[in-house]
């Protein structure tokens, strides 16, 4: 499955409920931001080999599988909203970086 077709399936999902109106850029910005948190909530005042330990624990992995997909789940359509190719964006960044830091 490709980017696209997640976006797909999430505009179709969202315009089934009518959610359109709610899912302004601001408004997809700030319920990413709102939804990271939620994400660094499952790090806070971990250290690294705590956290990898934790990794090994299903529940926990789970739990942040279901944090990444609610950011993806307002990112996507908020790339949308702003007619974004997100595939095309990642690619031209990685191109960008591998120029503005080169391999030593």
């Amino acid at each position: 499955m490709h980017i696209s077709d997640l976006t797909e399936m999430l505009i179709d999902f969202r315009d089934r409920r009518e959610w359109k109106k709610y899912h302004t850029p601001k408004n997809l910005a700030l319920s990413v931001a709102i939804e990271v948190g939620e994400l660094l909530e499952l790090f806070q005042w971990k250290k690294d080999d705590e956290i990898l330990r934790e990794l090994e624990n299903d529940d926990y992995r789970s739990r942040i599988g279901e944090e990444i997909s609610d950011v993806l789940i307002y990112l996507l359509p908020l790339a949308h909203e702003c007619r974004i190719d997100v595939e095309k964006a990642i690619v031209d960044k990685i191109k960008k970086n591998e120029q503005k830091y080169p391999e030593r």
